[in-house]
């Protein structure tokens, strides 16, 4: 079986430095917002080129905190692109704002800024641009359209830690806030739930630093409304030993989406186009008959991925309010899409096995 991720295989080489320092945290005992969390805010600030950064419990709060941290009036329209991982849209509502919807490029995974020009009105206070699959979005083209309208940008990073846009200029550093899950699955994921926040707004580091501590930075003095959303020490000291192997399994998934770009061949498959410097979270392709071609890599014991099988106005919960809305290029992918085995350590015998069966499909 080739699986999807191993992540176990990617990160035992440092299993026995986790497990030490554990072992030092149970004698030490700051359990929260411990020590270990301080460095892998300073080392996260530095990947990012960020002033500040702030550990959360998840990468849904970590949205939801950067919004919170506005201080928006009820019901201001949040702009994201309808091709996300449903928490894009939930931490919108959850801080009680309106998501608005625009479809993504053509063959591509990342939000269509001339499309969000039409949807801009005199209540748009946010744009959220989601780097899908690891895909960077062009956060100044976005900057040029909202000039002096006083929109803010908080771009979701979820997936695109240590991604770079087309001069180089590192994911995390581009919009007024951005937004980063830290689950296992991530490029940088730890063995738990966790999010972290960048930004270079000092009031706004102030303000999320209480708000996902219950609204405090000294013990008993809350001077805000706040959540608990803390990121656990026991994951920062996990975060800390991997984020030393990001750059490294980031190129070896570049050199994987290398391999599938140059030898994948077939006229039933087509690949969508990735930005310059993407990190490849996902390498998504697009096929006609997606159940028969799962089957087929089902019968080869390849793993697969499905991201997302539906949009956000194809969800359940948002089925009404969308009712009649279309959003094709979107749609393309929700229903076309397969993501393929993109494990950083996966061998040239896998690759070529991957390509081969693909092929003969």
């Amino acid at each position: 079986m080739i699986k999807f991720l191993d992540i176990y295989n990617q990160d035992k080489h440092i299993h026995s430095f986790i497990i030490n320092k554990i072992r030092k945290l149970f004698k030490k005992g700051d359990f929260i917002l411990g020590d270990e969390v301080k460095i892998f805010e300073r080392k996260f600030a530095l990947l990012t080129k960020s002033k500040f950064a702030i550990g959360c419990a998840n990468g849904t709060d970590a949205l939801t905190l950067a919004l919170k941290s506005l201080n928006l009036k009820k019901g201001s329209e949040v702009i994201i692109p309808a091709m996300t991982y449903c928490s894009t849209a939930f931490s919108v509502i959850n801080a009680n704002l309106k998501p608005v919807l625009v479809d993504i490029d053509y063959k591509k995974p990342t939000i269509n800024i001339d499309e969000i020009k039409k949807k801009i009105t005199r209540n748009t206070k946010v744009i959220m641009p989601v780097h899908l699959y690891g895909s960077v979005v062009d956060i100044f083209k976005i900057r040029k359209i909202i000039k002096d309208k006083g929109i803010f940008i908080i771009d979701d990073c979820a997936q695109a830690h240590g991604a770079k846009d087309q001069k180089g200029r590192p994911v995390g550093s581009l919009s007024d806030i951005s937004t980063f899950s830290l689950y296992p699955g991530k490029n940088l994921g730890a063995y738990g739930d966790a999010g972290i926040i960048t930004t270079n707004l000092k009031p706004n580091f102030i303000k999320i630093q209480k708000i996902r501590n219950l609204g405090s930075i000294e013990k008993f003095k809350h001077d805000l409304i706040g959540m608990n959303s803390r990121l656990d020490t026991i994951q920062a000291i996990i975060l800390n030993e991997k984020i030393k192997n990001l750059n490294k399994n980031n190129n070896k998934r570049r050199a994987i989406a290398r391999f599938y770009k140059k030898n994948i061949k077939n006229k039933k498959i087509s690949q969508l186009t990735y930005s310059k410097n993407c990190v490849y979270h996902q390498y998504v392709v697009l096929v006609n008959d997606r159940l028969k071609f799962s089957k087929y890599l089902d019968k080869k014991k390849i793993q697969y991925g499905f991201h997302y099988p539906k949009s956000i106005h194809e969800l359940e919960v948002f089925k009404k309010k969308n009712i009649g809305k279309k959003f094709p290029n979107s749609e393309l992918i929700s229903k076309n899409g397969i993501s393929l085995p993109i494990d950083p350590n996966l061998s040239m015998k896998d690759l070529k096995f991957i390509c081969k069966n693909i092929n003969e499909f």
